[in-house]
């Protein structure tokens, strides 16, 4: 499946931490986004990311954002503040903090105290594979996307306007697949002896 439009968020409760070595920089670090994990979005969907999703889009401006608010930009990767790589677990981050910005100081204290653990990433879908299974679920696999910004995140999103953009497109499907069921069964009925 090619790219579709609208940005989406995924979450998962990362090992999101807040550092500092002595004298040096605060530091939020930790994965972004992790592979091959099934993600539950509810009505018989689930998503996981290839290993590969991420090969072509890290070479762009990511930013890294406060709860996907575009208004706290705690750092990104034009600037040198954001590192994002990849290993064979996830996508790996680290932010480094402006001690000027009060936003971003308090962002790593949330951090640190464990009262923010969870982090987000913003992106468009580029490729996908979309696979029924037997039981009548919908697996749908990431293979490629366009990175916007990674968020430590309170609430992260990954509810119902995925959920709700998933089931669409499995409907969708399913409508295709009737309608061409009926064509086949009206042709056979049609069709002369």
């Amino acid at each position: 499946m090619d790219k579709r439009s609208g940005r989406q968020y995924r979450y998962f409760k990362p090992d999101l931490r807040a550092e500092r070595e002595e004298n040096g920089p605060k530091i939020i670090k930790g994965y972004f986004a992790v592979f091959d994990d099934e993600y539950e979005m509810g009505m018989m969907i689930s998503e996981s990311i290839d290993p590969g999703a991420f090969s072509n889009t890290l070479g762009g401006d990511i930013r890294a954002l406060w709860n996907h608010n575009t208004d706290i930009v705690l750092g990104r990767t034009g600037a040198k503040t954001v590192d994002l790589s990849v290993d064979s677990h996830g996508l790996y981050g680290s932010i480094t903090i402006n001690e000027n910005d009060s936003d971003a100081v308090n962002s790593w204290a949330r951090v640190e105290r464990g009262d923010v653990s969870q982090c987000s990433f913003g992106f468009d879908i580029i490729r996908e594979e979309m696979i029924e299974r037997e039981d009548g679920s919908w697996h749908f696999r990431l293979l490629e996307v366009e990175l916007y910004e990674v968020s430590p995140c309170t609430f992260p999103a990954y509810k119902q306007t995925s959920i709700t953009a998933r089931a669409n497109e499995v409907k969708a499907i399913q409508k295709r697949e009737t309608d061409v069921w009926k064509a086949n069964m009206k042709a056979r009925i049609n069709k002369p002896c």
